[in-house]
Order: structure tokens, then C-alpha cells, then sequence
């Protein structure tokens, strides 16, 4: 992953921070950035449960190395969503939700096309609301050729 960028946004840098701590093995710091009542959910085979399995202790790191490619902040209200993928075996997904420096939520998305629209936003009669909605999809170019299930997330 690159270096952290200080211009980013606050929900931004702690998801950065968060990866980078996490990919350094320093599970101390990484408990820091959640808070105690994390709520998740997934959406994958059962068997792809890798973040859980890391921040629950049940397997170490060397399981599986999440590196985001991209880390986009969507919505305006603490949303970030990091993806990232390995050749044409492993697409993930992650929508974070951040609140005062806290990762509060984790919906986490394995093997699975995404796209997120923003239904609060609103919108001037003329523009056509099915496209000026969307705020992120998936964009994963190594797997571009493979069918994956496809969700829609309304925030």
C-alpha cells in the first residue's frame, strides 16, 4: 500500500492508518481503530471470512494479506470504501463507517461486484436519478472478464 497522505480526509487516513497497521502485524494499533461494538456483516463464501478471522485472533496475518489498490471516501457521512484483489481468485471489498476517529461498521464483500449509490442525495428534477446516484463500483481491472454476484448498497 502507499504512503498515507496527510491531504486526505480524516475517515480516510484512519482506514489508511488501519491497513498499514495491519499489514504490519501490529494488532495493538489496529484494535485502536475500532470500536467495541464493531458491527459487520459479509457477503462472500464462508470460507473468505479473512478480516473477522484476523480482528477476532482466529488466524494470524500470513492467512490473507489485504492490500487496498483503492481507498475512496463516498457520501460524505464517515463511508470509506477500500478494494483490492489478487489475480482472479480473490476480489474484496470493504465499506467502512467511521465516527469520531472510530471504525464503527465493516461490510466486508468477498468474490463480489459492488456498487453504492447515495439515495439521500438530492437531486434537481432534470437528472436522470439512476445514474447520478451511483457514488463508487467496483472497478477491479484483473477480473474484469469474470462473472461475480453483483449488490447494490444504498448509504
Amino acid at each position: 500500500m502507499a504512503d498515507i497522505d496527510m491531504k486526505a480526509s480524516s475517515e480516510e487516513l484512519v482506514i489508511k492508518s488501519f491497513y498499514k497497521a495491519l499489514a504490519d502485524g501490529d494488532m495493538s494499533t489496529v484494535s485502536r481503530f475500532l470500536a467495541s461494538d464493531l458491527e459487520w456483516w459479509f457477503h462472500g463464501p464462508p470460507q473468505c471470512q479473512y478480516m473477522m478471522r484476523l480482528l477476532t485472533g482466529k488466524s494470524s496475518q500470513a492467512t490473507f494479506r489485504f492490500e487496498p489498490r483503492s481507498v475512496d471516501v463516498v457520501g460524505g457521512r464517515g463511508c470509506v470504501i477500500a478494494e483490492g484483489w489478487e489475480g482472479a481468485k480473490a476480489y474484496w471489498v470493504h465499506v467502512w463507517t467511521v465516527r469520531d476517529g472510530l471504525i464503527t461498521q465493516l461490510r466486508e464483500y468477498f468474490n463480489t461486484w459492488l456498487m453504492v449509490r447515495d439515495l439521500k442525495q438530492p437531486l434537481p428534477k432534470w437528472e436522470i436519478r439512476q445514474e447520478s446516484q451511483t457514488v463508487w463500483q467496483s472497478q477491479p481491472r484483473d477480473l474484469a472478464p469474470r462473472s461475480l454476484p453483483s449488490l447494490l448498497l444504498a448509504i
